[in-house]
Order: structure tokens, then C-alpha cells, then sequence
């Protein structure tokens, strides 16, 4: 497609032309246009007309806390539609960015859709949890989330703009064997976009984040004039999570003491491994010290009482003369299950019981501290940081259900919207803020939700503000060059 094809295409989809002005008055248009690219003079008038254009209109579905919004706002383009289901970011919304969303979006698009203003950007960071790897994986078949993919293809089919941008969790172009992933792409096609798409996480561009996401990008006009390889060349070598924290945070959630004790607890742990022994890179679990019962051809729950008893339960307790209930109760969750252990669980018990085993004598008392923890979630460790030094407090800490996690302090994990996942900064004792987890999506100034759960949920489910900005540019690029080439022949002639 021509310079001044591509030219009169996007003028013509920001201005609905095709809805406006007859066939007579286009022809006169791209005449004004030839003679203005043949002549380069005296076209002042042009470039006026041109730039009223230049402020696309989008739409923000799936808004939140409006990562979208700050991106292209920030880039000059106008919001005219948003959706939002949640009623609470719906008023957050309305107060950061001056514009009130409607509700669910699969009733407006069912009942109101073109109550939708015309628009040139859709842009939509749909619900991931449908595709997610954390999740159940139910994709389409999701009732309640896994078919908004249909009222975006909806919104692109009726209102036809010139490009959008969509946001997801990678998994989605893996999902059910890819077949997802080809039907979203038939649909583009169908639609009549070109569409591209690649992964970016924040810490690749400086904001210590570990996040990544894929981006989709459509265009009507093609997409000869975007490439990913302009952001690419973008990336940085290193981000640091100091770089957003500040050295006392007033109003921070400190670590509460049981939290702190259990920490001591695992950093005893580690001080009595000699030095000359690595530490596992694999789950430390805690449970499986003094364990005996069987797990590689049979397991605990198909064994009779009499012959479970033969063995030890977690941190060694026997399981002799107990009820079956009560023999249950001394393993650990994982092991409780009705069906042959996964190859990877089985993986990870050798591997305990092995290292045990050969540490006993140095840790036998502290393992004994550790089984007497209320929740088994506290007896599992996850040290991330290889041979680095053994002190817990120098890395940044998360609890999750998979045990306590030590990672190391150049980015955050990713924000989710679990808030008992949220990230600890292990040598100051304390949460991140809520202004600490704005920063990691570039949304710092907006306003929050008041309370810190729904804050950091809300966070968990943004987008990246910054790499929005990035795409949107590249892609909106064309635009820039017209508006260029106007203020040079407008130099030239006045």
C-alpha cells in the first residue's frame, strides 16, 4: 500500500468517511492529496485539516485501573468509551481519568452495541485467568469469562476501527494445543486485520517487574509500517527493585512477628547446612523429613489402616495404631490424594528424603521446630537465589501456598491479584506499598483503591502502562510521519 493510500485509509477510518461524505467528495480529497505529495507546496491548510485527526479516539474495555488510558492519553489520543464490571474501579475510574465506564461489557454489546462510539483504537487486557498456567485452564470453554474474546471480535466487526491492541497472559497462544490461538487469528483475519503479537515483560525495560505478557497488535491499513523489533531494541540489560523503594516507607505493612519467627526459623535452617552442601534448587519440603510412606508404586490412601501404619507420616511421626483419618491428618496435603503421585511429585520426595537423609545430624533440631508450624504451607521453602548468600533477609519474600519463597532482590515477582502473594522486601521487613506496585505498572499518580487487598488486586490485574505507550507509538508511527511531513511543508511556505 502507497504512502498516500495508506494515507487517505486512516483519514478516512478517523474521520468514518465512509458514513459521511460521498464518492465525489473522497475523489476531490485524494486529488488534494496527489497534488500536495507532487507539489509540497501551499499545503498549510492540509496539514491543519490533519492534525484535528491526529487525536484518535479509543475505547478501554476491561478498563481497571486504566493502564490503557494512561498510555495513550499520555500519547494525546482521546478516550470515548470504557467498560468496566467491577463497580468500585468503575468510580476509580471515573475519578482518575474524567470519564464514567459502562458495566458489563457482554450486555452492551448484546443490547447497546452501538451505544459504543465510533472509535479508531480498541484496546482490551481481556481476563487472562481463563488461559492462565495458575489457573484452570478452561479457555472458551470458561462460561463466564472465556468467550470476551467474542464481544471484542463484535465491537471490531461493527465499529471497524483502524487498529487495537490487546493484552493477555502468554499461555493463550499455547492453549488447548494452540487452538485457541488459531481461532483468535481466524477471527482477525475474517475481521480484516493483519495482525502481530509478541512477549514483553516490564523488567526488560527497566521497571524491576517480572511480568510477562503478550501483546497483540491489528491494523486495517497493514502493518508495513509497525514492526516489534523497534521495541525490541529498546530492552535494557538490568533493572533493580531499589530503584523504587524508598529506605523507611511511612504507612508500609510491616511483616507480622509469626511471619518473622517462621523466617528465623528457615534462616536457622540454612545456617546449620554446611557450607561445602549446596542448597536445593527444588522445593525444600519439610514434611518429608523422617517420612516413610510409599509413594512410588502405591500411596497412602489405597493402604489399608493396618498396613499405613507400618510407616512414618510427616517430620517422622508414626502412623501406627491411628485411624485411617488420623494417619491421613500426619502427611502431608500433597499426599492425601486418591491417585498415583505425578512423576514430577515423585521427583521432588526422592530428592527430599535424599538430602534429609544426608543432613540429618545437622539439622534434626531445627526440622523439629519446623514441623511444629500451624500450616504446612510455613515447612516448605523455595530458595531461588542459587549460591548466593544464606541470608533470607537480603532477597525479597512472597508466602504463597507453595511454601516461602526466596528470590532474588534485581526484580519483584509478578503482581497478581492473590493478595497473600504480595511481595515482601526481606531486609526491611515489610510489604511493598501500594504506590511501590503502581510504579511496577507505571500507573504512579493515579489514585488506588483505599484499602490494600483491593489495591494490590486491582494492580495484579493491569496492564503495563509504559509498555502500551511503547506499542502504541510504534504503531500510531504512520500518523506521526503525515504530521511531520505537514510541519515541514508548512515551514517551507510560510
Amino acid at each position: 500500500m502507497s504512502h498516500l493510500s495508506r494515507a487517505f485509509f486512516q483519514l478516512k477510518s478517523f474521520l468514518n468517511w465512509s458514513k459521511l461524505v460521498s464518492t465525489k467528495q473522497i475523489g476531490i480529497f485524494k486529488l488534494i492529496c496527489r497534488l500536495w505529495y507532487k507539489n509540497n507546496r501551499r499545503a498549510s491548510y492540509l496539514y491543519f485539516f490533519h492534525k484535528l485527526t491526529t487525536m484518535a479516539k479509543f475505547i478501554d474495555l476491561f478498563a481497571g485501573l486504566g493502564g490503557f488510558h494512561k498510555a495513550l492519553s499520555e500519547l494525546n489520543h482521546k478516550c470515548v468509551f470504557a467498560s468496566e464490571i467491577d463497580p468500585t474501579l468503575r468510580d476509580l475510574y471515573k475519578e482518575n481519568w474524567d470519564i464514567e465506564p459502562k458495566g458489563d461489557i457482554r450486555k452492551i454489546v448484546a443490547n447497546e452495541l452501538d451505544s459504543i462510539p465510533s472509535h479508531d483504537i480498541l484496546c482490551a487486557g481481556f481476563p487472562c485467568q481463563p488461559f492462565s498456567k495458575a489457573g484452570k485452564q478452561l479457555g472458551r470453554e470458561d462460561e463466564h469469562r472465556g468467550t470476551l474474546f467474542d464481544e471484542i471480535a463484535k465491537i471490531l466487526q461493527s465499529h471497524e476501527p483502524t487498529y487495537f491492541i490487546l493484552e493477555n497472559v502468554p499461555f493463550i497462544a499455547k492453549h488447548d494445543n494452540e487452538e485457541t490461538w488459531n481461532f483468535m487469528q481466524k477471527e482477525f483475519q475474517r475481521l480484516g486485520y493483519e495482525v502481530d503479537h509478541r512477549n514483553y515483560s516490564p523488567h526488560e525495560f527497566g521497571i524491576p517487574q517480572h511480568r510477562l505478557r503478550i501483546f497483540i497488535v491489528g491494523s486495517r491499513i497493514g502493518l508495513s509500517h509497525f514492526s516489534f523489533h523497534d521495541i525490541d531494541v529498546q530492552k535494557v540489560s538490568s533493572a533493580t527493585v531499589r530503584s523504587i523503594i524508598k529506605p523507611n516507607s511511612n504507612g508500609a505493612k510491616k511483616l507480622p512477628l509469626r511471619n518473622i519467627e517462621m523466617l528465623n526459623l528457615w534462616q536457622e535452617f540454612l545456617d546449620c547446612i554446611p557450607t561445602t552442601t549446596k542448597i536445593p534448587g527444588y522445593p525444600v519440603w519439610g514434611m518429608e523429613f523422617g517420612a516413610t510412606y510409599p509413594f512410588e508404586k502405591s500411596f497412602p490412601s489405597k493402604l489399608s489402616r493396618v498396613k499405613l501404619g507400618e510407616f512414618n507420616g510427616s517430620f517422622g511421626k508414626s502412623l501406627k495404631g491411628l485411624t485411617k483419618s488420623e494417619q491421613l491428618s500426619l502427611l502431608p496435603s500433597y499426599a492425601r490424594v486418591g491417585e498415583k503421585f505425578p512423576d514430577w511429585k515423585k521427583q521432588y520426595i526422592r530428592w527430599n528424603r535424599q538430602f534429609f537423609k544426608e543432613n540429618e545430624k545437622h539439622i534434626r533440631d531445627v526440622m523439629r521446630k519446623i514441623g511444629e508450624l500451624e500450616h504446612q504451607s510455613w515447612q516448605k521453602l523455595e530458595w531461588n537465589v542459587g549460591d548466593k548468600p544464606r541470608t533470607i533477609r537480603n532477597y525479597i519474600l512472597q508466602f504463597r501456598a507453595s511454601g516461602i519463597r526466596v528470590k532474588k532482590a534485581d526484580f519483584f515477582p509478578s503482581l497478581v491479584c492473590t493478595n497473600t502473594q504480595t511481595p515482601i522486601i526481606g531486609w526491611q521487613e515489610r510489604y511493598i506499598t501500594k504506590k511501590e506496585g503502581a510504579k511496577l505498572q507505571a500507573l504512579s499518580g493515579i489514585k488506588l483503591p483505599v484499602v490494600d487487598n483491593a489495591a494490590f488486586k486491582a494492580l495484579g490485574n493491569a496492564v503495563n502502562a509504559k509498555i502500551v505507550a511503547m506499542i502504541a507509538e510504534r504503531l500510531l508511527k504512520f500518523t506521526d510521519e503525515i504530521s511531520d511531513a505537514g510541519m515541514k511543508c508548512d515551514a517551507a511556505t510560510s
